[in-house]
């Protein structure tokens, strides 16, 4: 009775081994770029456990079972970050056709594709930027499932905004109403609206808050320089996303509304398109990152 319950036991054993060794993949890399030392390194073996990499180096014992992936051919380096996209956003013809016209499942199937373009291209992490309806929180939890591939990604769902502003529909009848879920928007006036907005947005899932801090581009009030929030309700953003252990990001063109928004306690100024040299001293006393993504505008028809 012991022998066959020994003899059982190492056949448990043996089928975990076995199924813990085929979670093991070893890369082969021709070269290797090592952003510590700035060296390029040949003949290198990356051995990854599950999603870790546990070790680097030329004379990595391979076990038996391990997934091989030969790219001695090839130059490999760590993985990029993008820290501005919109991955369930695409360009088209017409700007305003493709908001009126394009539903929510039309966005969220465009993510998918989107995602896969991305990490393809070498992206591993991205931090997204706004999006509507909800689409990047689910878009990320469904890669972090591994139902489908991208890269890892930090979202900020519905960017804050003042009524008026970039991400509030202006210029249109205004017996047309845009807004649906009054609570399931970006809008947000008075310090009592926005933290309850931002609240929302850390209920449902976001990893970061993004407000517009100034005017931007694609929207009809044209003012994408000037200030759109006072410096108090800035303020009560980055303080209420601190609160909850997130970070701040705002959309800020402008000299004046990216000096507000760096005094209000944001961790990162997205554009920056016009910073002066005052803005730049400030960014460096207090800590803040610039991010000076930049958009192909001939995508867009009109």
């Amino acid at each position: 009775m012991k022998r066959v319950l020994a003899t059982f036991c190492l056949a448990i054993f043996s089928s975990i081994l076995i199924q813990a060794q085929t979670n093991i993949k070893a890369i082969k890399a021709g070269k290797l770029i090592d952003v510590v030392s700035g060296k390029i390194l040949e003949n290198q073996i990356i051995l990854i456990d599950s999603s870790k990499i546990v070790s680097i180096g030329s004379n990595i014992s391979i076990p038996e079972k391990a997934e091989i992936i030969d790219l001695s051919h090839a130059t490999v380096l760590p993985g990029l970050i993008d820290c501005h996209t919109h991955l369930t956003f695409q360009p088209g013809e017409n700007y305003y056709d493709d908001l009126f016209r394009k539903k929510a499942n039309d966005y969220t199937i465009q993510a998918t594709v989107n995602a896969k373009k991305t990490l393809d291209a070498g992206f591993t992490m991205v931090r997204d930027a706004g999006s509507d309806q909800l689409i990047d929180i689910s878009l990320r939890d469904a890669i972090n499932k591994a139902i489908i591939p991208g890269p890892r990604m930090l979202v900020s769902t519905f960017a804050l905004g003042s009524t008026g502003g970039h991400v509030d529909l202006t210029g249109f009848n205004p017996n047309l109403d845009f807004k649906g879920n009054k609570d399931f928007t970006g809008v947000a006036d008075g310090i009592t609206e926005i933290t309850k907005r931002v609240r929302n947005n850390i209920k449902w899932g976001a990893d970061w808050i993004k407000f517009m801090a100034s005017g931007g581009v694609l929207s009809e009030e044209e003012t994408p320089g000037l200030p759109q929030y006072s410096f108090e309700e800035m303020k009560a953003i980055c303080d209420e996303a601190h609160r909850w252990g997130k970070k701040a990001m705002a959309h800020a063109h402008g000299t004046e509304a990216i000096k507000m928004a760096i005094k209000a306690g944001v961790s990162s100024i997205e554009h920056g398109s016009l910073i002066d040299d005052e803005g730049i001293n400030l960014m460096k006393q207090y800590g803040v990152y610039l991010v000076a993504d930049k958009m192909i505008f001939a995508l867009w028809k009109k």
